[in-house]
């Protein structure tokens, strides 16, 4: 039953095989057995690559399974319909489409498993990459709100700085008057006098203006971490909603630059392989020698081939007497009056009724 499964799948005859030595019957089951298993494999690795993609293991699995059949149908309709004829060189000529297609297929193949063979080396370049272009955002969004905050703490900064420079002038003066009543400094005399109340309102109006300044720029400076408090906030925001765009950034594409990131060798020799799979029936059937399906089917195709020449030559015969048998009866007819006098009459009748149409026609119109 197995045997008869497989040879079923190389695209053979299984009623010329019946006839066949069992060398011949397994030959072809196992080049059917090759494009079976082949198959499995595309379907296995498709599913993988789709679930990458769609993150769902029914849609995978469904779709894996249509590239399955496709990928089966195709091998299987390339061993078919590779003819043995005797000839190596027609026989590689005949079969090089089929070869390059081979190819084509083994790629398709071997990269979703390559993907899922070297998946930790994958996360990690991934995350690699992650951290990169983490910071990358990080970076590229602060230089984006960076400078309103720079400039909003610089305008702050001047405003502590005007406060700080009134209160060093106020204690400036404080120590001034209180060294005019001490009678150290100034008029170097002790006691209130003229001197020291002029001294003591210049001080009591400088730190009136203190005050007043010290009242304005705190509510400035209020205002001020306000507006640098919502800038860093929405620096925060855009930093974390952007985030989940990096962590997601895991895809089929992602992966397969990933994976041309690490080293080439193990990935070509995975590719050889799966080459070597997909190529194998094709080969086998090549460097086989010509064995008896072959023959019996080339003697079926011939005799089915002659029989369709026969007809169609007969036909051809069949034809060219009818033509001939046709243009003696017309020939023999030529000379009979009943025929012409018949024909005349009909004639004469159908000019008679176009005649009388044109009549009614012209009559109408007038």
């Amino acid at each position: 039953m197995l045997n008869r499964f497989f040879i079923i799948c190389s695209g053979s005859d299984p009623l010329i095989l019946e006839h066949c030595s069992k060398g011949e019957q397994n030959k072809y089951a196992g080049i059917g057995a090759t494009v079976f298993f082949t198959a499995l494999m595309a379907f296995i690795a498709a599913s993988y690559a789709l679930f990458t993609v769609f993150n769902n293991v029914v849609v995978a699995i469904l779709f894996g399974f249509i590239w399955g059949l496709l990928i089966f149908n195709l091998d299987r309709f390339i061993v078919s319909t590779i003819k043995k004829t005797g000839h190596l060189m027609d026989e590689l000529i005949q079969a090089s489409p089929r070869i390059i297609l081979a190819i084509i297929i083994a790629i398709v193949i071997a990269k979703p498993l390559e993907l899922k063979i070297f998946k930790k080396e994958i996360d990690q370049v991934l995350l690699a990459e992650k951290h990169e272009m983490t910071l990358a955002n990080k970076h590229q969004i602060e230089q984006q709100y960076g400078p309103d905050i720079e400039a909003l703490k610089s305008e702050m900064t001047s405003l502590q700085q005007a406060i700080h420079s009134k209160e060093e002038e106020v204690n400036g003066l404080y120590e001034t008057y209180i060294s005019e009543a001490e009678g150290t400094a100034g008029t170097m005399l002790l006691g209130k006098g003229p001197v020291y109340k002029e001294k003591r309102d210049k001080h009591d109006a400088a730190l009136a203006e203190l005050q007043q300044l010290r009242t304005e720029n705190r509510s400035k400076i209020l205002a001020i971490e306000g507006q640098i408090s919502a800038s860093q906030n929405a620096l925060q925001n855009k930093i974390t909603n952007t985030q989940p765009i990096i962590n997601n950034f895991d895809g089929l594409m992602a992966r397969v630059n990933a994976l041309d990131k690490l080293p080439w060798l193990p990935s070509f020799f995975i590719f050889l392989l799966f080459l070597a799979i997909e190529t194998s029936p094709i080969f086998a059937k090549l460097l086989s020698p010509k064995g008896i399906y072959d023959y019996k089917l080339d003697e079926q195709e011939s005799a089915i081939r002659s029989q369709v020449l026969q007809n169609k030559k007969q036909r051809e015969v069949m034809l060219n007497t009818d033509y001939a048998i046709n243009n003696r009866i017309y020939d023999d007819l030529k000379s009979e009056e009943e025929l012409y006098q018949y024909k005349r009459k009909k004639a004469k009748e159908i000019l008679q009724l176009q005649a009388d149409s044109f009549f009614s026609k012209q009559k109408s119109i007038l």
